[in-house]
């Protein structure tokens, strides 16, 4: 029988390796095509990885908690039938005969005799998963990159299926030649020239610092998880970053809390999704983000990368404790009905643990409720590389000052505290405030009659 081998497949633009946190299959167990065999988490999301094969799974490569690289062998699935990437079964694999190797490198020189000159589609620019088989059948097909982004797959989060692929093919018109780019041959790396005094010597063995915390009778010790970890790192890495400095504001939001209790309803029975207090801050958010674009940076070295995009991380709280950030992509380009969707669905799925990794990756600045546990105001640490982060306090009802042409009164006023961390090596006090006030402006400034 043949073998096939399951490798790591490409989860998005920055991610080069994975962690395997769970075998979903037992060696011995049969598998279907689109079946998940084992589960995977970067340090941005976790997600199933499906067989491309029928078969039995007869061998695990990797165990549990092991960092895999991206094309790296995972498992091998036995199978009765022909698919891309197998192995012939053999008993000797490792002691193979000069007179095999000379014969597997001729045939490669004839078949690469044959394909010059014929362009191949180069399906490794997508940030869409393909499989290794629908990727072979597109590529033998003539399919390009730009029609198979446009099939609908109904596979696994929207993957495009074996059966995806041929029915596309099966419907095309026959007499369609579709052209393709030809594949970027890599240029082979030149070796680097190294004087001998430019030779540093090995770094020093340092050892491990004992544990200067007592355990204590009764005390219990418990493990921290491999996203707590990750999150632990990556906010004490922000901390020695950048210079954090905050700036706070208090915003009068009675309008909007009159005006979202008046449509609400409304809003729900109309777009079939419920409105809450989120879409609207964004909304002030990305308008911020535009009239002060510095806000809406990185820092590479010396340099300031200015963004062009405005794509805005929404922290959201996930059933363990720990926290995800999906990004609201292009978020100054949506309105508030848009925006509601985009909201309410990022978040759902962040639940779930159904994010794609592209879903959480390119944000430029990013928000944070920290109101929904009843805080008032916090000091946020920026989530690098952006250079700012605000903290949404919880609404309360207070008395409050009301000026008017007649004169001042106290009245029963909504109110919140708008908390902003930015980064003060190229954010100044002034710019920092400023966007924080224009955040409050937008909110003070609701219209009570905006229409749905």
């Amino acid at each position: 029988m043949s073998k096939f081998e399951l490798k790591l497949p490409r989860m998005g633009e920055s991610v080069a390796e994975a962690t395997l946190t769970s075998w979903l299959k037992e060696v011995g167990e049969k598998v279907e095509m689109d079946e998940a065999i084992f589960e995977i988490a970067t340090d941005k999301v976790d997600s199933e990885v499906p067989s491309e094969v029928d078969g039995v799974l007869i061998e695990k490569r990797f165990e549990v908690d092991d960092i895999v690289k991206v094309g790296q062998v995972v498992a091998v699935i036995e199978i009765t039938g022909e698919a891309d990437g197998i192995v012939e079964d053999t008993d000797n694999t490792e002691e193979t005969s000069d007179e095999k190797l000379a014969s597997v490198a001729e045939e490669a020189v004839v078949k690469a005799r044959e394909t010059v000159g014929s362009p191949v589609p180069d399906y490794t620019s997508s940030e869409r998963f393909y499989s290794p088989l629908v990727k072979n059948i597109a590529k033998e097909e003539g399919v390009s990159l730009a029609e198979l982004e446009a099939i609908s797959g109904t596979g696994k989060e929207g993957r495009v299926t074996k059966n995806d692929i041929l029915d596309y093919i099966s419907g095309r018109s026959n007499g369609a030649q579709v052209a393709t780019q030809p594949k970027k041959t890599p240029e082979a790396p030149q070796p680097v020239q190294t004087k001998k005094e430019e030779v540093s010597a090995p770094p020093k063995i340092v050892e491990k610092e004992e544990s200067q915390i007592k355990v204590g009778a009764g005390d219990e010790i418990i493990p921290m998880s491999r996203m707590g970890k990750l999150i632990a790192k990556h906010m004490s890495d922000s901390v020695s970053t950048s210079a954090h400095v905050q700036s706070f504001i208090e915003v009068d939001v009675t309008n909007i809390v009159n005006w979202r209790n008046n449509v609400k309803d409304a809003f729900e029975k109309q777009e079939g999704e419920k409105l809450t207090f989120t879409p609207i801050f964004m909304e002030a958010v990305a308008k911020a983000l535009k009239k002060y674009p510095m806000m809406n940076i990185s820092v590479d070295g010396d340099n300031v990368i200015k963004k062009k995009n405005i794509n805005i991380g929404m922290a959201a709280a996930l059933p363990d404790g720990n926290l995800i950030v999906p990004v609201i992509k292009n978020a100054d380009q949506l309105n508030l009905v848009g925006m509601a969707r985009v909201v309410n669905d990022l978040a759902e799925r962040s639940r779930k643990n159904a994010l794609k990794p592209d879903e959480v990756q390119d944000g430029t600045y990013t928000v944070t409720n920290v109101g929904t546990f009843g805080s008032v105001f916090g000091t946020p640490i920026i989530n690098q590389p952006q250079v700012g982060i605000m903290a949404l306090g919880a609404i309360r009802k207070i008395p409050s000052v009301i000026e008017t042409k007649e004169g001042d009164f106290i009245g029963v006023r909504s109110k919140m505290f708008l908390s902003h961390s930015y980064d003060h090596r190229v954010v100044n006090g002034a710019l920092g405030s400023m966007f924080a006030k224009a955040v409050a402006d937008y909110l003070e400034a609701w219209d009570v009659d905006r229409e749905i």
